[in-house]
């Protein structure tokens, strides 16, 4: 009989139990990660009356994939545009929450006397919620559709992102045993570097190889790919100072941004499954039931400071975020619990042995307990704040009625702050991508070529093929928005602006220069001021180069259209409504999709013949048509069943449509261009503009342009629909929807213009 490996036999130990608890605990309707730290206790060696794992070790290799799976599948689930759009108040919350929480973690640590990194790992344990059991929590009560429970979830985003920065700097103080605050921020300053360096290289490459070998992709080999995406990204974080799991999240949340993200997600489920299981039977294998007992009241005072302190300081930051109080108190009382990344934190502290032994089984009795108890605290808000409502006193209530008007106001940003944003990214991320280019060249690059070709060719060839490879990025740094709308726009608005602006060129260049006066100086040995000349003409050739603006912009453009493919194809499949609509909401205009019934008497008939531009007062944007989509449609276009229609117009118009129907059915991959994309532009008319004295079919807006007039502004007028027998007037001021390049041809009438706009 041939012998059985103990890794084989533990790791079936351990399916089995889980097995059994998973089905146990959804009898129970209990959480699943409960079920699983249960079966570790049951399988572990401090628990004596049941079969106990025999090789740990190799298990808790298991687990640490287990938290790479799990880190990599929430990478998958987030977005860094999630951050933008959750908004100020989710942003105000979290922070708020994390801060205050760590601090209470601190406190409780340091009146129980343990150590210094016992209190700073307890303290990020306990600032984390769990987003899988208030989701659930939320499911089973029915309050996924309150508006609390969106800024809820909001906050976790936010939480599970911030939570991996507090991983790597725990990670840091660890390993470094240095809590000062120069190496905090070193260790910051090193994070984020890594972060958009890693972001930008990966959205610029990954997407475009997965396209071009999407034909080979079956799922066998989409799977394969990504999962060596991650362990390669995996490798990288920890060669660089960082977390595996740190690795893991990042190439998760840049496969987020590809079209391919949901099925890739839908492939690694099972596998994320598995490993995951086996990590939190892992950590009830850490658990010891004698050493709970022992530290009860530790157990007890946590499980107050988590109750207590989520609810009080959950409801405080959502209030400083100005919503109202009763809202304030539902997102506090939701957040009472520590969940999965309170286990990966207390892993992370044991895998560094810089924790003590207790420490674990005290945060997951502490998890267990509170999160029997969270369905309770979150039907406990709605009396909670009626109490308070009742005793708070009246001064108070009118001061939180002014400061939380539960809505926020749409302010307009300035032209500077607009130019100034754009100017320090631009030059934050070229700057960052050109760092890393000269590392790698100085790293590798140099020493081969100085080998291969001794003394002054080596290094010429290495000075010029490293300037080659930064140059379009040193390019766009001194010469990116210098035609912006912004700048030319501040330029002849006030001259006292254009000395300001001129500084922010000129420190552009210098910054650029110091780029092209590193390599050469550490590459040959010159004096100051022939490197000073050297570098003139060097950043004089880049500018003045055709070539090299071409490349600048086509990198650009390929970054942008890749972090936006996935929003690009939902917005094509109807799935998702254009970037645009949101700004006609301050003029009462809406886009809203209707899907054309299968029996509907206006099947089979043109637009022309319909009219409903004139009996209805909606404009037809788009028509989706299977995979197809026909932007701007003429007259001539048939509707048939199951059109999807994206109408243009006022709240009480739409109202004769009816509410949008269910969206179309699963359609087929399309190719995008960026170029099909639709935008909303104003535009002024003028003595050059074609509009000038000519009404729109004079004009040619929808036959010679495939344009649509959305509004007219005159004088002091609000925007009024345009009249067709209408000509335009000088200084009219047009609203014009259409695809991205007839729009430009229409406003700027030429490709120098549109190159003006990307610089």
């Amino acid at each position: 009989m041939s012998e059985l490996a103990p890794l084989i036999a533990d790791l079936a130990l351990i399916l089995i139990g889980a097995g059994l608890m998973t089905l146990l605990f959804k009898k129970l309707k209990q959480p699943l990660v409960l079920g699983y730290i249960v079966a570790g206790m049951l399988a572990g060696p401090n628990f004596k009356f049941t079969p106990t794992v025999v090789d740990m070790a190799n298990i808790h290799t298991w687990a640490d994939i287990g938290v790479i799976f799990l880190l990599f599948a929430l990478g998958l689930e987030f977005s860094f545009k999630k951050i933008v759009k959750v908004g100020g108040a989710a942003i105000i919350a979290a922070c708020t929450i994390i801060f205050c929480m760590i601090l209470v973690g601190v406190s409780v640590g340091s009146s129980f006397g343990w150590s210094r990194m016992d209190c700073l790992f307890l303290g990020g344990m306990i600032a984390m919620s769990s987003t899988t059991i208030i989701y659930k929590a939320f499911s089973d009560l029915g309050l996924l559709k309150k508006q609390f429970a969106s800024l809820v979830m909001s906050v976790l985003i936010l939480e599970d992102i911030l939570a991996i920065v507090l991983m790597v700097m725990l990670s840091t103080m660890a390993v470094s045993h240095n809590f000062e605050g120069s190496e905090m921020l070193f260790s910051i300053a090193k994070l984020l570097f890594f972060l958009i360096l890693w972001f930008v290289v990966g959205i610029y490459l990954i997407p475009g190889m997965l396209k071009r070998f999407r034909r080979l992709m079956s799922d066998e080999t989409l799977l394969i790919v990504s999962l060596a995406f991650c362990f390669g990204m995996v490798v990288m974080a920890a060669h660089t100072g960082f977390s595996p799991a740190f690795g893991a999240f990042i190439m998760g949340s840049i496969l987020a941004e590809t079209v391919e993200a949901e099925h890739i997600e839908h492939l690694v489920s099972p596998v994320k499954d598995l490993f995951g299981a086996i990590f939190f039977v892992s950590v009830g294998m850490m658990v010891n039931l004698e050493m709970i007992g022992e530290y009860a009241l530790p157990i007890f005072v946590i499980t107050l400071a988590v109750l207590i302190g989520q609810a009080l300081f959950g409801t405080l930051g959502v209030l400083l975020s100005g919503q109202p109080l009763k809202t304030a108190m539902q997102c506090g009382f939701s957040l009472t619990q520590i969940g999965e990344f309170a286990f990966i934190i207390a892993s992370l502290g044991v895998s560094l042995h810089v924790t003590s032994d207790f420490l674990y089984p005290i945060v997951v009795a502490v998890s267990v307990i509170t999160t029997f108890l969270t369905p309770y605290m979150i039907r406990l808000a709605g009396p909670a704040s009626e109490f308070v409502d009742i005793h708070m006193p009246r001064r108070w209530m009118r001061f939180l009625k002014r400061y939380t008007p539960g809505t926020q106001t749409i302010n307009h940003e300035s032209l500077w702050r607009r130019l100034i944003i754009s100017l320090v990214r631009i030059t934050v991320v070229y700057s960052i991508v050109s760092i890393a280019i000269v590392t790698l060249s100085f790293r590798f690059l140099v020493p081969m070529l100085q080998q291969m070709l001794p003394g002054f060719l080596g290094s010429l060839l290495s000075a010029i093929l490293t300037l080659l490879c930064i140059s379009p990025f040193l390019r766009a740094i001194m010469i990116k928005k210098n035609h912006s709308v912004e700048l030319v726009t501040l330029w002849h608005e006030n001259r006292g602006y254009r000395a300001p602006l001129v500084a922010t060129m000129v420190l552009r260049v210098l910054l650029a220069g110091g780029f092209v006066m590193f390599v050469l100086g550490g590459l040959f040995r010159v004096s100051t001021a022939l490197l000073v000349g050297v570098a003139a003409v060097v950043l004089t050739l880049m500018i003045v180069s055709r070539q090299l603006k071409k490349q600048s912009i086509l990198i650009e453009r390929t970054f942008f259209q890749n972090l936006r493919s996935r929003e690009m194809q939902a917005e094509y499949r109807g799935e998702k409504a254009p970037e645009y609509a949101g700004r006609l909401l301050s003029r009462d205009l809406h886009l809203t999709d209707v899907v054309l019934p299968a029996s509907s008497p206006w099947a089979g008939h043109t637009l022309a013949e319909l009219s409903f531009g004139k009996s209805y007062g909606v404009h037809v944007v788009s028509i989706l048509r299977g995979s197809r989509r026909y932007n701007i449609p003429g007259g001539e276009m048939r509707l048939f069943p199951m059109d999807k229609m994206q109408l243009l117009a006022t709240d009480e118009d739409l109202t004769r449509f009816g509410d949008a129907l269910e969206q179309a059915a699963r359609q087929e991959e399309i190719e995008l261009n960026v170029d099909r994309e639709m935008t909303l532009r104003q535009i002024r008319v003028d003595e050059k503009s074609p509009l000038l004295n000519r009404t729109m079919q004079e004009a040619g807006v929808r036959n010679k342009f495939r344009c649509l007039i959305a509004g007219v502004e005159r004088g002091s007028d609000v925007l009024h629909a345009p009249d067709p027998r209408e000509p335009f007037r000088m200084d009219d001021v047009v609203w014009v929807v259409g695809e991205r390049r007839d729009v430009y041809l229409l406003t700027a009438g030429s490709q120098a213009d549109e190159e003006a706009e990307e610089e």
